[in-house]
């Protein structure tokens, strides 16, 4: 039996988010596979010789996968889940984060990972990270890495114009559970109502959203918990919001479930998406899709979604219109049941695993 370390940030569990999610169900289905994969945070000591093949996430944190890669000498690969924050950085970022937008993004990495540190936030892993910095730290990683795992070719594409190198890839899909995100079609769409799920945070863009759509006829659902930087920025969404604006607090996947059956619309109008992983559980459930065209999000919904311009209220609220007066495309469900399933990921992941650990 193939024993896999699955190695994340050691926020993992404190403060969930996307890659939360995709670790704990890539694990799950790795074991219906017959793997055995411990999911290990940064953090922690490992005991490297128990396994085959180390798994990273998150290489815009290489501080983590360079102290554990280089202290194991195994074989690993890495998700990279690259998200770019420059977008809002241009447009949205205060204070000091607005001054440090106008640095290029490695140095921007590179100073948040120190002042975590420093802060007492985070763990700092490596302290070759200090001398190395972020952009020559992934560089390592990439050149020292058996496979890279983007979530799309779009994704791969931007990892190599970013850091000027070609590793070997296999695209893992992000995806749902079909066995939680099915819609019944037994339950009536409300077409006032729609969801935005996602961890409160400038990236994710709530507060224009909540511009776009106070005072409309529409009821939003703001669903999940403020990121522990953004207390800031949650406090400003809630004084905004006008009546037709609900805060709920983060919640299970499986209580999810009955907020994506009712509602027509979800929309997500970050400054930067790999995929929007609660927008393909939406739209498993039959919801539209209000997406920004900002990051990766084309190569999931294709036609089938409803692009905004982030930056523009006005914008958002138009394709939050057109989406709650569309008919719902089957085929979307269909394409997502069929390519963007955990299932899927976890077999797309085991081939990686049999390229990077051969028998």
């Amino acid at each position: 039996m193939m024993k896999v370390a699955f190695i994340t940030r050691s926020t993992l569990h404190t403060v969930p988010g996307g890659d939360t999610v995709q670790v704990m169900q890539t694990a799950k289905h790795l074991a219906g596979l017959g793997l055995q994969v411990d999911i290990k945070l940064a953090n922690e000591v490992i005991a490297y010789q128990e396994y085959d093949l180390l798994h990273f996430f998150n290489i815009i944190r290489p501080a983590d996968i360079l102290y554990h890669s280089q202290k194991a000498r195994k074989p690993f690969v890495v998700s990279t889940i690259l998200c770019d924050y420059s977008e809002y950085d241009k447009h949205q970022a205060k204070g000091i984060r607005a001054l440090l937008g106008l640095l290029p993004g490695n140095i921007i990495e590179y100073v948040k990972t120190i002042a975590r540190w420093l802060l007492g936030k985070d763990h700092l892993s490596s302290i070759s990270y200090l001398w190395l910095g972020q952009r020559k730290s992934i560089q390592k990683i990439l050149r020292e890495a058996t496979l890279v795992l983007p979530n799309s070719v779009s994704e791969y594409e931007r990892l190599i114009k970013a850091y000027k190198h070609r590793p070997q890839y296999q695209v893992i899909p992000n995806g749902v559970n079909p066995g939680l995100f099915h819609n019944d079609g037994l339950s009536g769409k409300d077409d006032n109502l729609v969801l935005c799920v996602a961890r409160i945070e400038g990236i994710k863009n709530q507060q224009n959203l909540i511009k776009a759509l106070n005072h409309t006829r529409f009821t939003l659902l703001v669903i999940g918990a403020h990121a522990p930087n953004h207390a800031a920025y949650y406090r400003e969404c809630l004084a905004m919001a006008a009546g037709n604006v609900r805060f709920i607090s983060h919640m299970p996947q499986a209580e999810l479930v009955d907020y994506y059956r009712r509602a027509r619309v979800h929309v997500l109008p970050s400054w930067f998406e790999t995929t929007g992983l609660s927008s393909v559980e939406a739209a498993a459930m039959g919801c539209n899709i209000v997406i920004s065209d900002k990051g990766d999000t084309r190569e999931y919904f294709g036609n089938d979604a409803f692009y905004c311009n982030p930056a523009e209220p006005q914008s958002i609220l138009a394709a939050v219109e057109k989406a709650s007066k569309a008919a719902f495309t089957e085929g979307l469900r269909q394409r997502i049941l069929k390519q963007f399933t955990w299932q899927q990921a976890a077999i797309q992941t085991y081939k990686a695993y049999q390229i990077a650990q051969p028998a």
